[in-house]
């Protein structure tokens, strides 16, 4: 049986969702208008929705009833 490669990750999920959505509207600056254009556009807003969903997730609202 194989074993899983597990490591611990260094920057919280938010951090990397705002990471990789900032590197991605960079990129999309330089490129020209295009269908690969939008959808870096796309993947950039995509990651950036992901991060709010897990801030409203993780909200103090949401505890499970006691």
């Amino acid at each position: 049986m194989q074993k899983r490669r597990r490591f611990k990750q260094t920057e919280t999920l938010d951090e990397r969702l705002a990471r990789e959505a900032e590197r991605l509207r960079a990129e999309v600056q330089a490129m020209p208008p295009g269908l690969e254009r939008e959808h870096l556009l796309r993947k950039a807003k995509q990651a950036e929705t992901a991060s709010h969903m897990n801030d409203w997730l993780r909200s103090p609202g949401l505890q499970p009833p006691k």
